[in-house]
């Protein structure tokens, strides 16, 4: 009982010490200009207007998985304030965490942590700046007319931070196991030494009389007692013929 109650006093202290993390999610989707992705060759007569949220293109897809790409970069994270070891991060990704599948869609999820909740709902919004600079910068660099740049908007504003209690969770998980695992292991040792002193201290068994011995009133002594009158007798007769 004392190790196993050392074990869940170590899983509580364990659950005490790790920070409460809190994360804050948004998605952010790109659509095409309402004129479509060309410019009309005569000013006069206009391209036709057209409902962005019902134009996703692939070119969509592949400009979010360029974003995502740039957004990533250990460089980018360093100018956006997230400091190796510390307490504040962000992940972009487009919903999936497979690396071969970037290009599935025109939206880009999100998600600061920080155990600060008003940190982590700053972050949010600092990658969300970023990534309109990322946009508006890639689309100049390939000469794109104004009028055609992809926009990009808040499908889902920065939530709420709410505390994520899963890595709380493993951690106290993990140091109860290992400190019911230590009790029992401990107790097996103490049992186990306990024991082998216990053989020790048992008096050794007091060894057997061998045969023949002074003590022994066996057959060989009884054989040998009546040997001796039969000594004695020829002697006498001995005596007497001489």
């Amino acid at each position: 009982m004392p190790a196993f109650a050392l074990a869940v006093a170590a899983a509580f202290g364990v659950y005490a010490t790790i920070p409460t993390v809190y994360v804050s999610h948004a998605v952010l989707m790109l659509t095409t200009p309402t004129g479509g992705g060309v410019v009309p060759p005569d000013p006069k007569m206009p391209m036709p207007r057209i409902n962005p949220m019902l134009n996703f293109e692939h070119g969509l897809s592949v400009t979010a998985s360029v974003l995502i790409a740039a957004l990533g970069t250990p460089e980018t994270a360093r100018e956006l304030g997230v400091e190796e070891g510390g307490d504040t991060e962000y992940q972009v990704t487009n919903g999936s965490s497979n690396l071969e599948s970037l290009a599935t869609g025109p939206l880009v999820f999100v998600e600061a942590t920080s155990t600060d909740p008003r940190k982590a709902t700053k972050m949010a919004r600092r990658v969300i700046a970023r990534a309109h600079l990322e946009l508006d910068a890639r689309q100049a660099a390939v000469d794109a007319p104004k009028g055609t740049y992809i926009t990009m908007h808040e499908a889902v504003p920065p939530t709420t931070p709410l505390p994520q209690q899963g890595r709380r969770l493993r951690a106290t998980a993990a140091a109860l196991a290992l400190g019911l695992f230590a009790s029992l292991a401990a107790t097996f040792a103490v049992e186990s030494l306990a024991a082998h002193r216990r053989g020790r201290r048992r008096p050794a068994a007091a060894p057997a009389a061998e045969p023949g011995g002074p003590g022994d009133s066996g057959p060989s002594g009884a054989r040998r007692a009546d040997a001796e009158p039969v000594a004695a007798g020829a002697a006498s007769r001995a005596g007497g013929e001489a």
